[in-house]
Order: C-alpha cells, then sequence, then structure tokens
C-alpha cells in the first residue's frame, strides 16, 4: 500500500504541476489574450483590431531591420507568457524557431501570417487586416465578432487615408518620376505612382561597380531622386545620388520608425509628405 501511496502522490504532484505550467502559459489575471508580434506592422494591426481585448508585445523596435534581430532575455520571457506568437513568415524572420524553443511553452500557438506585397501600401495592410483578424478570432473564438468590427472600422480608415494619399500625389505630379530605390521600398514607390528604374537590395549589395552600374543608368534615364530604406541604414544610395546630383531620400517601412509615427496612418503620410517635399510641391 505505501509504494502505491508513494506512486499516486507522484502522479497527482505531476499532474497539478502540468495544469499549472499550461496555466501560467495560457491565461492572465486580465483574461486577455496574450500576444506577441514580430515587427510594429503586426503589432499596430493586432492593436487595431484587438483593442482592449488582447494584450500585444513588440519584438523587434521599428527603425531595425528584423534579419538584424537579437534575441534578449525579455523576449523569451514575454515569448513563455503568451498565447499567440504573430509572424510575417519573412527569411529575416530567422530567429524565431530558436526562440519558440528556448520559451519552452506548450500552450503557444505560432502563426504566420503570410500576406504578400509591402504592407505599406493601403491594399496590402487592409489585406493583413483580414488575415490578422481571421487568426485572432481562430485563437479567441468568444469575442471574434468584435475583432470583425473592429477590423472593418480601421479598413475604412485605411480606405479614407488612401484617397487622401492619391489625391496628394496626383497634386504634386508624382507619376512617372523616376528613381533609384531599394527593394524594400520599390513597391511602394510603384503603388505610389513613380518609375523605378533601378532597385538594389542591401547596402551591402551596393559594391563599387554595383553603384558605378546604377549611376551610368541613372544618368541616361535622368533619375532626381534616391531611395533608401531606413530599416536597412540610412544614405544607402547616397554616392549614387552625390554622382547625378540627385537628392537622396529614406522612408520607413514599420510605422515608428521616425520620431511621431507610430501608427500606420502616421507613417505612410510621413513617407508621402517625404516625397512631396523633394518634389518641391
Amino acid at each position: 500500500m505505501k509504494k502505491l501511496s508513494n506512486f499516486a502522490a507522484v502522479i497527482l504532484l505531476l499532474t497539478l504541476s502540468a495544469v499549472m505550467l499550461l496555466g501560467s502559459c495560457t491565461a492572465n489575471d486580465s483574461g486577455k489574450l496574450k500576444v506577441v508580434t514580430s515587427t510594429s506592422l503586426m503589432e499596430y494591426i493586432v492593436k487595431q483590431v484587438g483593442d482592449n481585448l488582447i494584450e500585444v508585445t513588440n519584438l523587434v523596435p521599428p527603425n531595425q531591420h528584423p534579419g538584424n534581430f537579437d534575441i534578449k532575455p525579455g523576449d523569451i520571457q514575454n515569448l513563455a507568457k503568451a498565447n499567440l506568437f504573430l509572424l510575417h513568415g519573412w527569411p529575416g524572420e530567422g530567429y524565431a524557431d530558436k526562440l519558440v524553443a528556448s520559451a519552452n511553452n506548450p500552450a503557444l500557438m505560432v502563426v504566420k501570417a503570410v500576406v504578400d506585397g509591402n504592407w505599406m501600401i493601403p491594399s496590402v495592410q487592409a489585406a493583413a487586416v483580414d488575415r490578422v483578424t481571421a487568426v485572432l478570432s481562430e485563437n479567441d473564438s468568444k469575442n471574434a465578432a468584435a475583432y470583425q468590427k473592429a477590423a472593418e472600422v480601421y479598413k475604412k480608415k485605411i480606405q479614407s487615408v488612401e484617397t487622401e494619399v492619391k489625391t496628394r500625389l496626383a497634386a504634386a505630379n508624382a507619376a512617372g518620376i523616376k528613381v533609384i530605390a531599394s527593394a524594400r521600398q520599390a513597391d511602394f514607390l510603384q503603388w505610389a505612382g513613380f518609375n523605378v528604374i533601378g532597385s538594389f537590395q542591401s547596402p551591402q549589395a551596393l559594391t563599387p561597380q554595383a553603384v558605378q552600374d546604377f549611376i551610368d543608368k541613372g544618368r541616361v534615364a535622368e533619375v532626381t531622386l534616391i531611395i533608401n530604406n531606413l530599416q536597412d541604414g540610412k544614405d544607402a544610395g547616397q554616392a549614387i545620388a552625390q554622382d547625378l546630383g540627385a537628392q537622396n531620400l529614406n522612408l520607413s517601412n514599420f510605422p515608428g520608425g521616425f520620431d511621431d509615427t507610430e501608427t500606420w496612418e502616421k507613417a505612410i503620410l510621413y513617407n508621402i509628405d517625404i516625397l512631396i517635399q523633394a518634389l518641391g510641391k
């Protein structure tokens, strides 16, 4: 009987420990869904859709490229307490597997909310809202209706911003302006009506020969703007711009990349301000 009692006590202890572990990973005092996001783009959509029903923590600072992210102890702790980890599925998120393993949270749902295109583009932002809303609804079905309602409100705001941006770009005669740009800004610039006659993948790709090739191409095409991606490092194309007598600009792909651009709306309007000012409008 003594052996049986000891065995039963061990089983009970292990069961209670497992329940406590799962409880610590899936619940919190507020009862809110705890979400960790990989970028400020994802974080902002979660905040718009989830509002006060969700607690969200973001990993990669908005002025940093995701591919350069280094895991910190606090990131592991946040993921150990989370219900949901939302990623883009980008190659630069290679750190995620190691982070998830270190968090050791068996209750954690890891979802890649893949949406093709530059999320600063209004139509892509709206598609991302739909994808994130679906994920939140699947993981917190009792609040699905609230998430759907908030998503529709935010998508109307996106449409309003797109109308404003297109009107301003048309007034500035931006259509067809020839530029050389970071590949990570090329889609956004083409959506805005600019003519991207060449793009570079990263500052490291701008070898002396590559710079000269862009200068030659830019001179023939009469390029007037060189546009960099802030998260890759400022002024990557400065040497090209100087030789061509073109303006060298930096745009951000993430809310919060520049001061006072913590929302998607502010971030896209800030980018548009930079472009229109460069056109002298």
